[in-house]
């Protein structure tokens, strides 16, 4: 239940987390392979290993270090709980930057925070799914991007199911403290749409518009673990352009919206 981004937990007045950081994981080496699929206008991403696989690229790896020296600044009480979606890139980036950082907080995996399952569309770009499966391609259209589900895969209304799971399980486990995510684009737009209370329609228009950054961070806070989030800052990468670390952008389809 979501009613102006309280949670069914904190209407009952019990505290839970006062303050949550958000991070994309760096750049991947299937974030590049994408990248140059579309542009090229190739019908399927050249990724060298399954989705839960992939590596971090060169550059996400100096990512993930520039975010770790960011973490190092950061005061004794200010450190916080880490928790990473299972899959390579997201753990690798969590590990460099908690390693870099000198915490001595061990980093949870936990498959709530997966990415989007992709089903029968997986290592297709969108040419790809035009050319060979023209019928979920219209399917894709009609329904926006919120509600469709390739056949195998997930929905976005889906992934909101196991992230509210998720978000319950640490209030009860961190109650008025801080917690970490490193995780995935699609995740980080999902837990707004949760903390917000955004409707379809606001969070698609949010999508449409925004990319969420490699190693970007995002910050929500609530006095005391209760009452409504505040979002105090989203996708903030100036610790990699302090540095000159590249800042990378490898977003999904914006065409999002059902029509």
């Amino acid at each position: 239940m979501n009613v102006n981004g309280k949670t069914r937990q904190h209407m009952s007045g019990q505290p839970g987390m006062a303050e949550l950081l958000l991070v994309r994981h760096g750049e991947s080496q299937g974030n590049v392979a994408a990248t140059l699929a579309h542009e090229s206008g190739a019908h399927v991403i050249k990724v060298p290993a399954r989705d839960a696989d992939v590596e971090l690229s060169a550059t996400g790896r100096e990512q993930a270090l520039a975010l770790g020296r960011l973490f190092a600044g950061f005061p004794e009480d200010r450190r916080a709980a880490v928790w990473s979606s299972p899959y390579l890139r997201a753990r690798q980036t969590a590990e460099l930057a908690v390693h870099t950082g000198g915490w001595t907080t061990p980093v949870t995996l936990d498959e709530r925070l997966r990415d989007r399952e992709l089903g029968i569309l997986d290592m297709l770009t969108s040419a790809g799914v035009e050319a060979r499966l023209p019928q979920e391609a219209e399917r894709r259209r009609w329904l926006g991007k919120f509600y469709y589900r390739p056949p195998g895969g997930e929905s976005w209304a889906d992934v909101v199911l196991r992230l509210r799971s998720l978000l319950a399980d640490l209030d009860r486990s961190y109650p008025g403290q801080r917690v970490l995510l490193v995780c995935h684009d699609a995740v980080i737009m999902l837990i707004r749409y949760i903390l917000e209370g955004l409707t379809e329609n606001e969070l698609l228009d949010l999508a449409a518009s925004t990319a969420i950054l490699n190693a970007s961070v995002s910050r929500f806070v609530r006095p005391d673990g209760t009452g409504p989030w505040q979002l105090e800052s989203f996708n903030m990468a100036d610790h990699l352009m302090s540095e000159g670390v590249p800042v990378t952008e490898h977003a999904g389809d914006a065409n999002v919206h059902p029509r």
